[in-house]
């Protein structure tokens, strides 16, 4: 009897996939958490709960600064694709009506490419002899190669948009596509042309798709430090660089995992707010 009961076999149907979360989630991060409260010299960790990190991390400016970067970057990088992903989208969710197939695998063979073979690809273009530099120099527009498109803070902006961008055409084309077109008939009935129904019916139900997007490309663009350690220079690092260093070469894992805290509770709030804002645009488009 007991076992026959909705909620039992709920909650059967869902432990394991709940164990497995638990235990390759919420356990590396409580560990992370636990760490950031120990110290260490090179070789010993102190496990006496201090605040000694978290001291460290919002004293030093450097940590500041690539913080602040980082979210600069990430920002960037999230509204460059979601601006660029959404006409493309548009168009595929209600111009194309027989090879929408086609256009979704033309949208994710990037996949299909190693991401590093991407970054490298992306530095061969914007090297100081790269296409860039090669094809304005062939049409006459420059005398000289450009020395301020790689290892930079654009170069890595425009690395990560490129590398992020399927992430962002695909739910919001499957928001898009999820509209109901009689909402849109109605619209054109009452007299909305295609700006106003667009403003005032597209938009606010594509929303949550152009939400996701901006969240499925925030969170990894700000913890990404490969991109930024090749085509960033010492201008293009970022916060997820320094956990990075803290965790090998600097060998405080302690103080990495401070940083690594920290960057994620910013993450957090972050995308809290992208949310409210959603919620915001709906209710003005309205």
């Amino acid at each position: 009897m007991f076992f026959r009961r909705e909620g039992v076999r709920g909650f059967a149907l869902m432990s394991p996939s709940f164990i497995f979360a638990l235990l390759l989630l919420a356990v590396p991060i409580g560990v992370i958490i636990t760490f950031s409260f120990w110290t260490q010299t090179y070789l010993d960790i102190d496990t006496t709960l201090t605040l000694q990190n978290y001291r460290e991390v919002f004293e030093k400016p450097i940590y500041g600064v690539l913080l602040q970067r980082s979210l600069i970057v990430a920002g960037s990088v999230t509204f460059l694709t979601v601006i660029l992903a959404y006409p493309l989208a548009y168009y595929v969710a209600f111009h194309v009506h027989q090879r929408k197939a086609l256009w979704i695998f033309l949208i994710t063979i990037p996949f299909w490419t190693s991401y590093l073979l991407r970054i490298f690809a992306w530095k061969l273009i914007l090297g100081y002899n790269g296409v860039v530099n090669t094809s304005l120099m062939e049409i006459g527009l420059i005398n000289e190669p450009l020395d301020f498109i790689l290892y930079n803070m654009n170069a890595v902006i425009l690395t990560l948009s490129h590398a992020w961008m399927p992430f962002a055409i695909l739910p919001i084309y499957v928001s898009l596509q999820k509209i109901d077109r009689s909402y849109l008939e109605a619209a054109t009935d009452l007299g909305d042309g295609p700006i106003r129904r667009f403003l005032r019916v597209t938009l606010p139900l594509s929303l949550p798709g152009v939400l996701a997007a901006m969240v499925v490309v925030f969170i990894p663009t700000i913890g990404d430090y490969v991109t930024p350690k090749l085509v960033g220079g010492t201008d293009g690092l970022m916060i997820a660089n320094m956990i990075q260093v803290q965790f090998g070469k600097a060998n405080n894992w302690p103080l990495g995992a401070a940083l690594a805290v920290t960057t994620m509770v910013t993450v957090t709030l972050v995308a809290t707010g992208f949310v409210f804002f959603a919620k915001w645009l709906g209710g003005r488009a309205r």
